[in-house]
């Protein structure tokens, strides 16, 4: 089996050839450097995405905040994931970084805020 992508670790968008062999073994060629291996490799055996959206925020200057995963999730669970967050609602103020969702789905990653977001009386 063999698949052509473009590596997204670093600027450089390398194109590269990924290859596994009647054995199971990866080749990946194309790559300037050992993380676009790696993630070469990834993207043939479970492909990952680090996941922004917005949340609804009450009591906030806006209605909604913008949050992140602080790793990267499996991308099968992309749409479950939305719809978690589509039903969470957290309370001004946030700060970025704060934790909105812990250990989301069980995967060990956390839902982060993005922005800052004041208290609005």
């Amino acid at each position: 089996m063999e698949k052509n992508i473009t590596c997204i670790v670093c600027p450089m968008g390398c194109r590269m050839k990924v290859t596994k062999d009647e054995e199971g073994n990866y080749t990946v060629e194309g790559n300037t450097c050992k993380r676009g291996e790696k993630y070469g490799v990834e993207e043939m055996t479970c492909p990952k995405r680090v996941v922004t959206t917005t949340v609804k925020i009450r009591d906030g200057a806006l209605n909604l905040i913008p949050v992140k995963t602080n790793d990267s999730i499996p991308k099968e669970l992309i749409f479950d994931l939305m719809e978690l967050l589509d039903e969470i609602e957290v309370s001004a103020p946030v700060n970025v970084g704060d934790i909105i969702v812990e250990n989301v789905l069980n995967t060990g990653v956390n839902i982060v805020a993005s922005r800052n977001m004041d208290k609005v009386s």
